[in-house]
């Protein structure tokens, strides 16, 4: 995923985090929830039509067809055809080092074509000389990221998760882009709730806290704000653990 003119200390790494700045949020079991003013869930559910999230692994890949090969090649499509990355690609499928047993992709779809995706890889995780992305970097084994990238030391804990990899397609049109995008970071969150971590870190755009308070989620930065590959990103984190549901959103606004 992506700031304080203070850099962020060893106590505050992984803080509580709440919404930023000014937006109008309301607190609802634990969660924040965003007013009907800053996210119309009627609208938006209008627009859902039948997404489906699903969380594939290399444990249950094989009861979603070619779901995983879909996922490889919506992300050669976005990351080497659109935004021209230099990855390694085979058969039409885009994939590096960290496409590992230990990963897992989140994959927002409709009808059999996939939408949206990230992928999550545990802070924990270890292939040969490589961790994660974030670490990885900081230890100058990724000479397009920049050794900087954080502020401090990359976490290694399992409560503790990165997301990579992060797209949409270019047929998500611009009416639906929202309920995509809040598809896919609710699946996120609760996929990596769901593998036990509390926290999701990775290089988001550097615009993050804007986007992320309208699809109801806080998030804090963990790096000063980088150019990478013609993007404007930064790494952040996100606290999961008060990630909202898409149903919880509907049930408070109904209330």
């Amino acid at each position: 995923m992506e700031m304080f003119a203070k850099k962020a200390t060893g106590a505050s790494r992984l803080p509580h985090l709440a919404p930023q700045g000014n937006e109008k949020l309301v607190k609802t079991q634990g969660s924040y929830k965003p007013k009907s003013e800053y996210v119309n869930i009627g609208a938006l559910n209008s627009q859902a039509g039948r997404l489906t999230a699903t969380t594939i692994s290399v444990t249950n890949q094989h009861r979603f067809g070619e779901l995983y090969v879909d996922f490889l090649r919506a992300r050669k499509r976005v990351f080497i055809d659109q935004k021209r990355w230099d990855l390694p690609q085979t058969d039409g499928m885009e994939f590096d080092q960290y496409d590992t047993p230990q990963s897992s992709a989140v994959v927002v779809h409709e009808f059999g074509r996939v939408l949206a995706g990230v992928r999550l890889l545990p802070t924990t995780a270890h292939c040969g000389c490589y961790t994660y992305m974030l670490k990885d970097a900081q230890r100058g084994l990724l000479p397009d990221i920049p050794q900087k990238v954080l502020y401090e030391t990359a976490p290694v804990a399992p409560h503790v998760i990165e997301a990579t990899r992060l797209f949409i397609t270019p047929d998500v049109t611009a009416e639906r882009r929202m309920i995509v995008q809040m598809q896919l970071m609710q699946a996120m969150a609760s996929s990596a709730s769901a593998q036990g971590a509390k926290f999701v870190i990775g290089i988001v755009p550097a615009i993050f806290q804007r986007w992320m308070t309208r699809l109801g989620f806080s998030a804090v930065p963990m790096g000063p704000k980088l150019n990478i590959d013609g993007d404007n990103t930064q790494a952040a984190i996100m606290n999961v653990s008060s990630a909202v549901s898409w149903d919880q959103m509907r049930q408070t606004q109904a209330a």
